[in-house]
């Protein structure tokens, strides 16, 4: 039989290795081998191989072994449903209920309704009763997130009796590092800590050594605002509660970490005017399909731009040299602009600038667009009188550039607050929208001005 072969000593599995155990049906060798390696390596080798390899891993690993590999995966959403239809629905139907509840349900949304459906016929009625509350849940909330696998005991149990339940529930619970204290009526009341739990007198009540100051989130609440709150209070899980205050699931830290990522990569993507995700593997059609809508958007925009210059086309032909500082302008103005933008978005997706504070940001904005419009018109008029001799032109170019960056300034950080004061994702008020508004009001305002002092500049 071929062992293994590692060449460099970093390598925590042998992939070539493992794919020629799969490929000679070397069923016992290939589990030996692959069920050593760590969950994360093993989604990794999974996501590699191509379809026929994985075809083979399905009758050489259990609904269970593969439920493990399918929770640590990392891929689009659209894969899920080709991964799916490589297996036998049955199989994938098993694989399912394996995984935790809202880990399932991450991936049955990603289905059709039929195709769902064909899922949920061939899983037992507790696990569909419990995924179809999920599922009822809209997506991006803290219901659709949460999970319901998690221990929680009542506040007139005894520590003697709380751990016999934790015993129980505990191989089931995807954390037991909190547990969480309810009443009669199911209704959150408060939280321990497994460390105070194991050290507490047996005999304590439950009521005596929980702690009644719990944070916790509706099922409403949308996930960024969960992820923030997770940050905040470094919580290794969240409670979850509907309007009763009666306890519904709770939200771990792996799945907020996903959240975490998702939104990051999805405001990137807008800053970058592009309306989806995109990694290495997509396809160009997909690719230009994602970035052609902004780019279309721009491609107007510009026309406006170039229209514009259209109207002054007599003062440019009377001085010709104006031309030569329209993209320093236009180019600075939208790199000021770009910067101020991130800045608010950041500070919108972080929670740092609320209701209070928009207007403080606004004015800093503003004091610090006069201070670097002032800083970079001085040295502009410098430049230009010692390159061109000519002071006048040096002083339109400068006060040109100093009113553009002010605006810049002004308009990369209230867009981005009255998007978010609408509803809208902030991040949509993207780097190439602010750049592209911003060269339209640059040029109106520089070629506004040398039309004003034409005859001073002639």
């Amino acid at each position: 039989m071929i062992e293994p072969q590692n060449e460099r000593d970093d390598v925590l599995y042998d992939e070539e290795f493992l794919r020629q155990l799969l490929l000679d049906h070397e069923i016992q060798a290939f589990r030996e081998h692959f069920l050593e390696i760590h969950p994360y390596d093993q989604a990794q080798f999974y996501e590699k191989v191509g379809p026929d390899i994985r075809k083979i891993m399905y009758h050489f690993l259990s609904p269970q072994e593969m439920a493990v590999i399918f929770r640590e995966i990392e891929i689009e959403d659209d894969a899920y449903q080709n991964m799916l239809k490589e297996m036998d629905t049955s199989y994938g139907a098993a694989m399912l209920s394996e995984m935790y509840t809202d880990d399932a349900v991450d991936v049955l949304y990603e289905l059709d309704n039929k195709e769902r459906e064909s899922y949920l016929e061939m899983m037992d009625s507790e696990t569909v009763e419990e995924i179809n509350e999920l599922l009822a849940y809209a997506e991006y909330t803290a219901g659709a997130i949460m999970t319901t696998e998690y221990v929680s005991i009542l506040e007139s149990s005894t520590v003697r009796s709380a751990m016999t339940v934790l015993r129980k529930e505990a191989p089931n619970a995807e954390t037991i590092y909190y547990i969480f204290v309810v009443n009669d009526h199911h209704q959150l009341t408060g939280v321990i800590s497994l460390r105070d739990l194991i050290i507490a007198d047996e005999d304590k009540r439950i009521s005596e050594i929980m702690s009644d100051r719990v944070v916790s989130v509706q099922l409403t609440a949308d996930q960024e605002e969960v992820a923030q709150i997770m940050k905040d209070y470094n919580f290794l899980a969240l409670p979850v509660i509907n309007e009763n205050s009666e306890l519904q699931g709770i939200i771990t830290v792996d799945d907020i970490i996903d959240v975490i990522d998702e939104e990051a990569s999805d405001d990137y993507s807008k800053l970058a005017g592009i309306s989806d995700i995109e990694d290495i593997d997509t396809g160009p059609l997909k690719a230009a399909k994602n970035r052609l809508p902004w780019l279309i958007v721009l491609l107007f925009l510009g026309m406006l731009t170039a229209n514009l210059m259209g109207q002054f086309e007599a003062t440019l032909d009377q001085v010709a040299l104006l031309a030569v500082f329209i993209p320093l302008i236009s180019g600075t103005s939208g790199n000021s602009g770009t910067q101020a933008l991130a800045v608010a978005v950041r500070g919108i997706a972080t929670g740092e600038v609320s209701e209070k504070s928009k207007m403080k940001l606004l004015m800093r904005e503003l004091v610090t667009g006069i201070i670097m419009g002032l800083v970079c018109a001085v040295i502009v008029v410098g430049i230009v009188y010692f390159w061109k001799h000519n002071l006048i032109i040096g002083l339109l170019v400068g006060g040109a550039i100093c009113c553009s960056i002010l605006v810049a300034t002004l308009a990369g950080s209230f867009i981005p607050l009255l998007m978010h004061k609408l509803g809208i994702d902030p991040a949509v008020a993207s780097g190439p929208f602010i750049t592209t508004l911003n060269d339209v009001t640059s040029l109106l305002i520089y070629l506004g001005l040398a039309t004003m002092f034409l005859s001073e500049i002639m």
